[in-house]
């Protein structure tokens, strides 16, 4: 990895009001945000606005589109025409789909195709799909050369799984990873965590932030903390090499 991971927090809450206060109280510390399932649903595309022509922040739409390839391409289009940077569809869609998505995006805005959720260790995925002997790693490579033969921006996926996307992919791909946690922090509901340093060494172009920071009492000093690490990272990497 020779630069920093671009760290995006997520708004996971209920309401605008809870969003944009977050957003306020974190300034200039962060540029990015996600918008997800919960928020969109209730605020719709006017939150999208709000973090865009408000706050001049970048947004990160992530409702996992998975449809008919002309379903989807309509929701592609109208989440681009809001001036998204990235959006989420579920590789797991088929070429189709996928294609579809990469086309109604445009130029100015990512599509990124979800592999599988951090949520997942290799006994509930295998379970959930059906298929005995299933290795996250090797779905996650599996759907990832899916994305990248639709020519997507990138995929999602653990960081455990990030260092072999980018051995196998390289620059074709642009991993993002979830399950963002600072070092003893709780692991929630989330499976696979692993920290803004180790996800930023394995190859993440994007990290995204939760509850490590939006849960935290001192949001801002946790986004000092998040910064900070993956500075550190970029410094040490540097030095390693010379």
């Amino acid at each position: 990895m020779t630069g920093r991971a671009m760290p995006i927090v997520a708004l996971d809450v209920a309401s605008g009001d809870e969003a944009l206060a977050i957003v306020r109280a974190l300034g200039e510390r962060c540029r990015f945000y996600k918008v997800g399932s919960e928020l969109f649903v209730s605020e719709g595309p006017r939150i999208i606005r709000a973090l865009r022509d408000e706050f001049g922040a970048d947004v990160f739409l992530d409702l996992k589109f998975h449809d008919i390839p002309n379903t989807v391409a309509g929701a592609v289009r109208s989440a681009a025409a809001l001036g998204v940077r990235l959006l989420t569809v579920h590789a797991s869609g088929g070429r189709a789909m996928l294609e579809a998505a990469r086309e109604a995006a445009g130029t100015e805005c990512g599509v990124l195709g979800v592999t599988v959720l951090t949520s997942f260790d290799d006994a509930s995925l295998a379970r959930s799909w059906g298929r005995r002997g299933l290795s996250i790693e090797g779905e996650v490579l599996r759907l990832a050369g899916e994305a990248a033969e639709a020519g997507l921006h990138g995929i999602v996926c653990g960081g455990n799984d990030a260092a072999a996307v980018a051995a196998a992919y390289g620059e074709r791909l642009a991993p993002l990873v979830p399950g963002i946690r600072l070092a003893g922090g709780d692991a929630h509901d989330q499976r696979r965590v692993v920290t803004p340093r180790a996800a930023q060494a394995a190859g993440a172009r994007y990290v995204v932030l939760g509850r490590a920071v939006t849960a935290a009492s001192d949001q801002r000093a946790a986004m000092e903390k998040v910064l900070a690490e993956l500075a550190e990272g970029v410094a040490a990497g540097g030095s390693e090499k010379r």
